[in-house]
């Protein structure tokens, strides 16, 4: 593994690093009424990482067993095609699943407000409420769950850590250094919020506003990049 590798998955990391799960959900955690719980955010981070490291091994793992015939494949006409397909449709998805005008955006949030809470109003309530060690586990593992499928980024990393094939123990090394930068902008923001107590509330209320409110467009430019690394990767040089 060279350093334009690391480079790669430390920047894919720290996108990661901005999802619901690893940011916003923490967020709630240390905005939840009276003195923050510090134990209860450490416990869903581990959780939400230990998800991560888990479902990545196993993707790393199986991945560089099939590496070689799936890039036989690729390097044929049809698997071309399918690449090429799939860049595309990456592509569109970034460009059309999130608006990007100002009145777009307006109307997303006014028809979300019309159909209630959803599913990011159920669990701030669940984060922000009481509950035993259990239900924060399983809080961290169902945000990682329902965002298996929009991991853009991280299954970005799996496949170039995949591809370079470094062998089992340097691929967990750096799955568990890739899982920890993840959680590193949360851990510091736990830190300064414990140490400022709430003085720096209303900081984070507004960050985690802004993030509640964005973090469908970082989901859709990593889609919209992977596409075109896609699409690019279908049309060889030589």
């Amino acid at each position: 593994m060279g350093p334009e590798l690391l480079l790669s998955l430390a920047a894919l990391a720290l996108v990661d690093s901005t999802s619901v799960g690893t940011l916003v959900l923490p967020l709630w955690l240390m905005l939840a009424p009276g003195r923050v719980r510090v134990g209860r955010v450490l416990l869903f981070l581990g959780a939400v990482a230990g998800s991560y490291l888990a479902l990545g091994a196993v993707l790393t793992l199986v991945g560089a067993q099939l590496l070689d015939p799936l890039s036989g494949a690729l390097d044929s006409t049809a698997g071309r095609v399918v690449q090429l397909a799939a860049g595309v449709v990456l592509v569109v998805l970034g460009l059309t699943v999130e608006p990007w005008t100002r009145e777009g955006k307006e109307r997303k949030r006014a028809a979300r407000a019309s159909r209630g809470p959803g599913r990011l109003g159920r669990w701030r309530e669940r984060a922000r409420g009481d509950g035993p060690p259990g239900a924060v586990v399983t809080l961290a593992v169902g945000a990682v769950g329902l965002e298996a499928a929009s991991m853009v980024p991280y299954l970005a990393a799996v496949a170039l850590l995949a591809a370079a094939d470094p062998g089992v123990g340097p691929t967990v090394a750096v799955l568990v250094g890739y899982c920890l930068v993840m959680v590193l902008p949360a851990l510091v923001l736990l830190a300064v919020r414990t140490a400022l107590a709430d003085r720096l509330t209303p900081v984070l209320a507004r960050l985690e506003a802004w993030l509640s409110r964005t973090s469908g467009e970082v989901l859709s430019w990593a889609a919209f990049l992977v596409g075109l690394y896609l699409v690019a990767g279908a049309f060889p040089l030589t």
